[in-house]
């Protein structure tokens, strides 16, 4: 197979899906800076709040499974184009809503319009490169959504000084829509592999991807590592901060763009050096351990001398977060090119139901000790440590199927 990787094909292929991934990160964060501002408009409980950020996580994981099959069968511009427009009219929903039921609905739509940013652009890697670049491509694609992630920190805290959130979620959504015309028209297609094949066929592909026992080896750390990071970046950083360390929302927001920079550069570095890694012989897998194992001796520090570490901890802890994406070449490679889509959205639908289980999980505990008689402080200490639990439960399921593998 010929891959043409022109200057004009990397224009017209990675500039659309690196914007479309960029609005999927800043819809995914945004409600760590928004969502004091809702609490506060509308007297929404830590529990409340949980369940309105998370709607966006379970609408996102619940799409995967069907969205893999969708990208293998009628490629990454058409499906993701027609998803945006799902999304631009949830970010419409949530800015005209005054109750939580409209608020949760546009998070909804807007989780389900976004869920083939990401996948949509491996998928169309995988069709347009060799295997070799995938890594180094996916550092590019995450290093976007770093860019979003810092659009959704202090930007967004400095764009509350000038506009209300709903103004924003409507010019969210108008810029939702252009993303979606220019993928449309812009994006190149390629005939699909799966053009053709039957339902049971490709529900074949996805038995024999869940029957793996190379995928159950990433599985769980999906769940617990970038599912978990996702759900404590996109909201309860943020509240730990506030209780655990005091802060007010413009510090606050200030930490969420280091954090956010720290993530970008993590990418970057994957993407300029990731295939040059692979060239030299050093095991991606190693890095992907190393950064998780670092990531939990973050977490514990964090944890007990939450005032003494939060300020360096937090953004290398976001270092690692953005490493812990290499998960999915490491899961994709063990299968063939036609079966990416299928490969890459079954862990997907792993890390997004540990994103929306766990972000609600622990506004969750939080609220049910704090009713029980705990401290605000306490309760959630307790939550993230039941988090980290689950981290070296993980970790520990990692190393000994790596061992009998």
């Amino acid at each position: 197979m010929i891959y043409p990787a022109t200057r004009g094909l990397w224009l017209r292929l990675f500039l659309p899906f690196a914007a479309g991934y960029f609005l999927s990160y800043l819809y995914r964060t945004a409600n760590a800076v928004i969502g004091p501002v809702l609490a506060h408009e509308l007297s929404l409980g830590d529990n409340a709040l949980g369940l309105l950020t998370s709607t966006y996580f379970l609408a996102f994981g619940a799409a995967q499974l069907p969205l893999g099959m969708l990208l293998d069968r009628f490629g990454p511009r058409r499906v993701e184009a027609a998803l945006l427009v799902i999304a631009a009219s949830g970010a419409a929903v949530f800015a005209l809503s005054d109750a939580l039921g409209g608020l949760a609905l546009g998070r909804a739509l807007i989780g389900l319009g976004v869920s083939a940013c990401l996948m949509a652009s491996f998928k169309a890697f995988a069709q347009w490169f060799p295997p070799e670049r995938q890594a180094s491509l996916t550092g590019w694609i995450m290093a976007a959504g770093g860019l979003g992630a810092l659009a959704a920190a202090k930007p967004l805290e400095l764009a509350l000084g000038f506009a209300s959130w709903r103004t924003i979620a409507l010019g969210l959504a108008a810029a939702t829509l252009a993303v979606a015309a220019i993928i449309w028209f812009v994006a190149p297609d390629k005939e699909s592999e799966e053009k053709g094949t039957g339902i049971f066929a490709q529900l074949a592909g996805v038995k024999a991807i869940y029957s793996s026992r190379h995928f159950w080896r990433y599985a769980p750390m999906g769940f617990w590592f970038t599912g978990g990071f996702m759900a404590v970046q996109g909201l309860w950083a943020s509240r730990w901060m506030a209780v655990l360390e005091g802060m007010d929302g413009a510090a606050i927001a200030l930490r969420l763009t280091w954090m956010s920079g720290a993530m970008l550069a993590g990418f970057l570095f994957m993407g300029f050096f990731a295939t040059a890694l692979v060239h030299r012989g050093i095991k991606l897998e190693k890095i992907y351990l190393g950064a998780m194992l670092v990531a939990v001796g973050l977490l514990s520090l964090i944890c007990t001398l939450p005032n003494f570490a939060g300020g360096l901890l937090w953004p290398l802890l976001g270092i690692c977060f953005s490493l812990s994406n290499v998960s999915y070449s490491l899961v994709a490679q063990a299968f063939p090119p036609a079966l990416s889509g299928r490969a890459n959205t079954a862990l997907n639908l792993l890390v997004f139901a540990g994103a929306f289980g766990l972000q609600w999980g622990i506004g969750g505990l939080v609220g049910a000790l704090q009713a029980a008689g705990w401290t605000s402080d306490a309760a959630f200490r307790a939550a993230f440590v039941t988090l980290l639990g689950g981290q070296l439960l993980a970790l520990g399921w990692m190393f000994l199927s790596r061992r009998r593998g």
